[in-house]
């Protein structure tokens, strides 16, 4: 079966389809499209001979737009990066807990430090906003550390793991009831500032609220004002509205804010994922079968 990759043509990517025997050609003579841009470089019109559009990332809301103008089906990369996100969540988490922000260079940073660490481990709540296979990989590594788990999905169907589970139409019964709270949901109408001046409100002063799932689903000058207020402890965040930040943004300067470039999953673990991923679902198709990580335009994941 051929393929077009396009319009990055990342080698690692290319070298995984390559070994299955598929073959790169161009866009005009493909049987699917990998498609490596940022929404606004989409083919237009795609031509009739695709029969089904593969993107690198989990979350669909850049190519929304091409997805709905298209009649092909496409594929996203749901699950491929599970544990490199589950554990960048982690990773996060502990830097704002054990106020690594407020390293100085010198043991002069000691009692600052000391004043602002926390532990997770100390009889804690963690809220998991988007329970799909990011987050159940989460419980799973969150458990080491002894947190009480409260799941939120779309269903509201019991998560495995989790001590309580919420559908996201509820979610705000979870604001009071968590110390932690991680954002991994798709960004959707429903879900797009769904964090927001009334949600920080009802959290308790010591939450710290981690993202690594789409920057708008905060707002973020309701953090601004949140932290402001000392209304909640702090934020780790690895996306952001916008993004990214300007560079006078005072997130930038907030002791109490984690700040990573969009890298809970790097570019290079996507470009050496990917590839053996679309491998599954192009057989899948070649089969008929129904793709192993279709798309739902119209629930925008």
């Amino acid at each position: 079966m051929k393929y077009a990759i396009e319009p990055k043509p990342w080698e690692e990517t290319i070298a995984a389809l390559d070994a299955a025997g598929f073959e790169r050609t161009a866009l005009s003579d493909a049987s699917f499209l990998i498609y490596t841009g940022d929404g606004t470089d989409f083919p237009d019109p795609l031509p009739d001979n695709i029969g089904f559009v593969q993107i690198p990332s989990a979350g669909v809301d850049h190519v929304l737009g091409a997805m709905k103008d298209s009649s092909v089906p496409w594929s996203n990369a749901a699950g491929v990066y599970d544990n490199t996100v589950a554990e960048s969540t982690i990773a996060l988490l502990l830097a704002q807990l054990h106020a690594h922000r407020r390293v100085n260079g010198t043991f002069d940073s000691y009692a600052d430090m000391e004043a602002h660490t926390s532990y997770l481990y100390e009889d804690k709540t963690v809220a998991i906003i988007g329970a799909g296979g990011i987050g159940k990989r989460l419980i799973t590594m969150l458990s080491g550390f002894g947190p009480r788990i409260i799941a939120v999905n779309r269903s509201g169907n019991p998560v495995e793991g989790a001590d309580e589970t919420h559908p996201i139409s509820q979610v705000e019964k979870v604001w009071p009831k968590a110390d932690y709270f991680v954002l991994i949901a798709p960004l959707t109408p429903e879900t797009r500032h769904m964090v927001d001046a009334e949600a920080f409100k009802q959290m308790p002063e010591h939450a710290v609220v981690v993202n690594v799932g789409r920057g708008p689903l905060i707002k973020t000058e309701d953090l601004v004002a949140a932290l402001e207020a000392g209304e909640i402890a702090g934020a780790a965040l690895d996306v952001t509205d916008p993004e990214p930040l300007p560079e006078d943004h005072p997130l930038w300067q907030d002791k109490r804010v984690v700040i990573t470039p969009h890298i809970a999953n790097t570019q290079r673990s996507v470009r050496e994922k990917i590839g053996a991923h679309t491998v599954k679902v192009a057989k899948a198709f070649a089969a008929g079968e129904q793709l192993p990580t279709l798309v739902d335009p119209k629930a925008g994941y």
